[in-house]
């Protein structure tokens, strides 16, 4: 069919093209659109490049200038005669509506890069550097950040211990006392155990003992000030040449009815779960378990009962057993301290631990029976298993943890949220609940409810473990919570989760950048498996693999929660 003569058209002539090359774009001038260079670029010796650019539109308001046709070029010709071609649909600043937006912290951002993709199974706890994590100047008491500075201005009190000498940096045993015993209880009533029982024992302590405890206080305080890296790596390697030589020179069984050997591995093990929590501190945890292991051994030999132990070796074997139980719930790899070592009628929240000792029992009892979930052939097997699972669930419903002495709120709070979360992570671990599932989001509601209380009391120690099963059991699609009764704004709940952890990293002893990576690395996991379908099979089927082990498990090596 013949073209139109210029007579014959209707309406103006089309010269605007959207595919047109930069280059004819920027001189207005019409372009061809041939590939891979237009005539025009080709008879000039110009680049042609058709990449799209990007125009904003608050930056065209800023400089004064209309947003491309806007306001200027309509369709219709019924225009007033008093408007202007060159005016501007653009709201002035006076007239502009602004959203309100929540204040973000550095905390709040979640990074990923190409190796998030390429290694999913590898944690990189690096990329969530403490400057990400910590709020300073919101902690306990005093601040760490300004501790250094209390001791050059403040006059030096009478030392607790006069035979040491004055080079020997006393003040780190003084930061350890003020800074980092407040940090490992709930309670903000009654003293931790890690100073109540371990600082009359001091007294009469060897130079090694003092040294694991001079690395952890210099260790904890280089999160706060880097110089103090370098002072606690070298405290830390002359503790571990004296333990070394005195488990050389005087054997293991004298070593296992020393307390202070226990003590001294409790602080190496605590100085390496605060420095990288990685493989390092599970190796004092082995080490320990052996001499606890050899002085059962003997004291059964003896006829000698479990409770006539002295207060520090009662002590340590309880930080060993909770951090192996406590830690084992993410991996479900083999519990090292079973059952035997808790007490199921012991009722008592224990100050360090947050929690009863029955509560302890029932999680090691959870963790032991995931491991032979898969392992299921039969349906005896299967009824059995489950009449053992329900009658965890019912312990754990039914379960009373009472405070021995004065109330304590916050106390209180910590264990009943170690009960909410165990009754979460049972139906996770056993049942093949995931966090679609009604039930999950009921308990996960809850746990990051009184979390967020706490938050808003200041208090958030002990709350590592009940935290970290929230987060990695949130459901993606339902991460709004509930709405502020206040102002009424929405309270997501991973933004909850980072904020919590910002200020945990500055008020406990745990790890929080390495139990941040591990959140988030299964966020992720869950936020791309959005998209393809998630490979986890139903409930249903004892020998799949359920939602904790594929997404929790294989990145939580190693990792200490207690």
């Amino acid at each position: 069919m013949p073209r139109k003569k210029v007579a014959d058209r209707t309406g103006p002539p089309k010269t605007r093209t959207r595919s047109g090359c930069q280059g004819c774009r920027a001189s207005r001038v019409r372009c061809d659109t041939q590939k891979p260079v237009c005539s025009r670029c080709r008879a000039k010796g110009l680049p042609c490049s058709t990449e799209l650019v990007l125009k904003w539109e608050s930056e065209f308001v800023s400089r004064g200038l209309a947003f491309g046709r806007a306001g200027v070029w309509s369709k219709s010709k019924s225009r007033s005669d008093g408007a202007s071609a060159g005016a501007s649909a653009s709201l002035s600043a006076g007239d502009s509506e602004w959203c309100d937006y929540p204040a973000v912290g550095a905390w709040g951002f979640v990074n990923s890069d190409a190796s998030t993709f390429e290694n999913p199974y590898e944690v990189n706890v690096a990329c969530d550097a403490l400057d990400a994590v910590v709020v300073h100047g919101k902690g306990r008491g005093a601040s760490p950040a300004s501790v250094d500075d209390g001791f050059v201005s403040s006059p030096r009190a009478l030392s607790l211990f006069p035979h040491m000498p004055e080079s020997s940096q006393m003040h780190l045993f003084e930061y350890y006392l003020d800074q980092v015993c407040p940090r490992t209880t709930a309670s903000l009533k009654n003293a931790s155990p890690f100073a109540s029982v371990i600082l009359p024992f001091c007294l009469t302590a060897s130079p090694t003992l003092f040294k694991a405890i001079q690395a952890l206080g210099a260790c904890h305080w280089s999160r706060f000030d880097s110089t103090y890296s370098v002072m606690g790596l070298r405290l830390k390697s002359e503790a571990l040449r004296g333990l070394r030589h005195r488990l050389a020179t005087q054997g293991s069984l004298t070593c296992a009815n020393d307390p202070e050997v226990l003590m001294t591995m409790m602080m190496l093990c605590l100085y390496e779960i605060v420095d990288n929590c990685d493989q390092r501190w599970t190796i004092h945890l082995k080490g320990a378990k052996e001499l606890i292991r050899v002085r059962r051994q003997e004291q059964a030999v003896a006829g000698q009962s479990q409770s006539g132990r002295d207060p520090i070796s009662a002590f340590a074997e309880l930080f060993f057993a909770f951090q192996d139980v406590m830690g084992r719930t993410a991996c479900g790899e083999e519990v090292l301290f079973g059952t035997d070592y808790w007490r199921e009628e012991d009722q008592k929240i224990d100050l360090w631990m947050g929690c009863s000792p029955e509560l302890v029992s029932i999680l090691s009892s959870i963790t032991e029976l995931s491991r032979t979930r898969r392992q299921i052939a039969t349906d005896a097997a299967q009824a059995a298993f489950s009449l053992r699972t329900a009658s965890l669930g019912s312990r754990l419903e039914t379960l009373v943890q009472e405070i021995d002495g004065s109330e304590d709120e916050v106390l209180q709070s910590a264990a009943e949220l170690k009960r909410l979360a165990a009754i979460l992570y049972l139906h996770c671990a056993l049942n093949g609940a995931s966090p679609s599932t009604s039930l999950v989001v009921g308990y996960v509601r809850r746990i990051l409810q009184l979390v967020s209380n706490l938050l808003d009391s200041g208090s958030l120690v002990s709350m590592t473990w009940p935290l970290f099963v929230a987060a990695v059991e949130l459901d993606p699609l339902q991460d709004e919570l509930w709405s502020d009764s206040t102002d009424g704004t929405v309270v997501y709940g991973r933004s909850l989760i980072l904020r919590a952890l910002a200020v945990m990293a500055e008020s406990s002893v745990s790890n929080i950048a390495r139990t941040r990576a591990v959140i988030i690395k299964v966020w992720q996991a869950r936020d791309s498996d959005m998209l393809k379908g998630s490979p986890v099979g139903s409930a249903s089927d004892p020998a799949g693999c359920n939602d904790w082990e594929w997404y929790v498990a294989p990145v939580s090596t190693a990792m200490s929660l207690a």
